[in-house]
């Protein structure tokens, strides 16, 4: 079939106005990429179309479609089915992440603080297929401490002085050297500073032995390198696409997108609200999707994309992230009922009627408990009826 054959059989389509103009490209794009295929006629060509509008018309909602109610109960009734456990993540078995129930609830909730925040870091052409490389930013991303790369840090009681002893093994595996842990040390500006070979002597100016104490702690808790906030990094092959990503236990996506070697436009981090902080609410909403999607998908329960997306949109439509509860969404209804309906009735009815509030009754939930017909569906349309004067017969019998 020729490119102009196809052409034309989309024009008509165009002028139909049925499809979304973004289908169409795509359909014309698939059928000239085609139009050499012998086995492609016009006939074969009327029938992908009249495929293509019939899928898109079972999937279009019916007008006054209680969308809400159904997204509620598409996402809720999953949810009975869920675990209340962590579990090891994608096969990382050296970091836990929260998933089922608990997540869920974190992400509807918009908690400021996720249990088990975590990153996926994915990295840039040149360090994906290189464990080296890919090592090489780990280090850079993982926070090291002293206590991370030392045999011991102690309390000489003869000498009173700090002595660490650094691991020359661990110190090169991390990328650490005597000369960073030295600086980092001297920093502290609490007393002398000096070393030999790989051990470094810290001689304090204290008053107490408890003084030497609290020093010491805090030396052994020096960060020597690293982004503030991720604890721990693993590398992980992906074996669809045969490349190293790394995994974070702790976010800081701010931080992480300005390391060399990662990936900006793929690394995702599971704490909504830095995401959001950080590149746009836009960013967040798609977060929130991708987040609840993997929830579920972990569970093995299939739950329409576009339920998701309507909670997501819910959240999101003010700029910034709204939780779905009493201090969110829910409590800001403008319906008095409504607000009453979900939580602390009593304090909502007083506070409405201490502030002379109206409710207009244009809700589900108000009409319900008025006993009204809801506005949804054939309840959401009003019929005005009138009577017309009879026509007299002018006709002259």
């Amino acid at each position: 079939m020729s490119i102009n054959e196809i052409s034309n059989q989309i024009e008509k389509l165009r002028k139909e106005g049925f499809l979304p103009t973004s289908l169409i490209d795509e359909l014309e794009k698939n059928l000239k990429a085609r139009s050499d295929d012998d086995n492609l006629t016009p006939k074969k060509v009327k029938k992908i179309v009249e495929e293509i509008k019939k899928a898109y018309f079972q999937v279009l909602v019916e007008p006054e479609e209680a969308v809400g109610t159904v997204a509620a109960q598409s996402l809720g009734e999953p949810g009975t089915q869920m675990t209340l456990k962590t579990f090891h993540y994608a096969g990382v078995a050296e970091l836990n992440v929260t998933l089922g129930l608990p997540r869920l609830i974190e992400i509807v909730d918009a908690r400021r603080n996720p249990a088990t925040p975590m990153m996926t870091i994915h990295l840039d052409e040149e360090h994906r297929h290189d464990l080296s490389k890919a090592k090489e930013v780990a280090r850079l991303i993982e926070t090291t401490r002293i206590e991370n790369v030392a045999l011991n840090v102690e309390i000489d009681l003869t000498t009173m002085q700090i002595v660490i002893n650094l691991d020359p093994e661990l110190t090169e595996d991390k990328g650490i050297t005597v000369e960073m842990a030295l600086e980092k040390v001297k920093g502290l500006k609490k007393g002398e500073v000096d070393f030999d070979g790989n051990t470094i002597f810290l001689t304090p100016e204290y008053e107490s032995l408890a003084d030497l104490q609290k020093l010491l702690e805090k030396t052994r808790g020096l960060t020597l390198k690293g982004v503030v906030g991720i604890e721990r990094v693993v590398i992980k092959r992906e074996r669809d696409t045969n490349e190293y990503v790394l995994y974070s236990e702790g976010t800081n996506l701010p931080e992480v997108l300005r390391i060399p070697g990662v990936d900006v436009s793929r690394t995702s981090s599971n704490h909504i609200h830095e995401v959001s902080q950080t590149l746009g609410v836009e960013a967040a909403r798609n977060a929130i999707i991708e987040e609840a999607r993997k929830v579920l998908d972990e569970q093995g329960l299939d739950v329409d994309i576009r339920h998701i997306m309507l909670v997501a949109d819910l959240m999101t439509v003010s700029g910034d992230i709204r939780q779905i509860g009493r201090h969110g969404i829910s409590g800001e209804k403008e319906s008095v009922l409504a607000r009453a309906a979900f939580e602390v009735t009593v304090k909502h009815l007083i506070e409405a009627s201490v502030k002379g509030e109206e409710d207009s009754l244009s809700g589900i939930t108000e009409n319900v408990i008025v006993g009204q017909l809801i506005p949804v569906g054939t309840g959401a349309i009003d019929l005005l009826m009138g009577q017309y004067p009879k026509q007299e017969d002018t006709e002259e019998t």
